[in-house]
């Protein structure tokens, strides 16, 4: 099967991930209905339209970045039931951390300014990545995009590429901080990665 792209968009291929890792998570959930999701089936939603896109980024205040909203236009939301490291949410109920979870702000705001790392050990991305190295103060400015296992997915603004990405983040109690990368793209390719790869 060929790889779909999102029209203009060939550096973030959405349609073929999420085909791929949505139809494998599906094959290997263990269902306790009578009747399983079709492995075939679409994990989410069909994509938001330019203006309302728009629309959102007025109500947030700011241009969201390049490869997730090449994702909103591809599926407004995805893997509602959370089979596959979602659900990530709509576009209409994503919102500021510090609005949609201020005990999460609360439990970052204590942060010991001793703690806060370096940019040496704070701008490592990938393998050699220690998610205990979060900036808690960039914890209220971050966008809430979805959850997944006791965990969320946000989008930080505070770290920006030429490009226009936002760095991307999956927190959770159990990582004692966050896993952090580049871009929304990067984040789900990582999170993605045991779904996504081709059979």
């Amino acid at each position: 099967m060929s790889t779909l792209h999102v029209p203009g968009d060939t550096r973030h291929p959405w349609p073929g991930l999420l085909r791929r890792a949505g139809r494998a998570a599906v094959e290997r959930a263990s269902w306790d209905v009578p009747e399983p999701p079709d492995p075939r089936s679409w994990l989410g939603a069909p994509g938001v339209v330019e203006s309302e896109l728009v629309e959102h980024e007025r109500r947030l205040g700011v241009r969201l970045p390049p490869s997730y909203r090449g994702f909103l236009r591809v599926t407004d939301g995805w893997d509602g039931k959370g089979i596959a490291c979602g659900p990530l949410l709509p576009v209409g109920r994503i919102g500021w951390v510090r609005d949609l979870d201020p005990q999460l702000v609360d439990i970052w705001s204590s942060q010991d300014d001793d703690l806060r790392p370096s940019d040496e050990d704070y701008f490592v991305y990938g393998e050699g990545q220690d998610t205990i190295h979060v900036r808690g103060e960039y914890v209220p400015g971050t966008l809430m995009i979805g959850e997944y296992d006791d965990g969320v997915y946000l989008l930080n603004p505070h770290i920006r590429t030429p490009d226009g990405e936002w760095e991307a983040w999956y927190m959770a109690p159990w990582l004692a901080g966050a896993e952090r990368c580049r871009s929304f793209w990067d984040l789900m390719n990582s999170r993605l990665r045991e779904y996504a790869r081709p059979s």
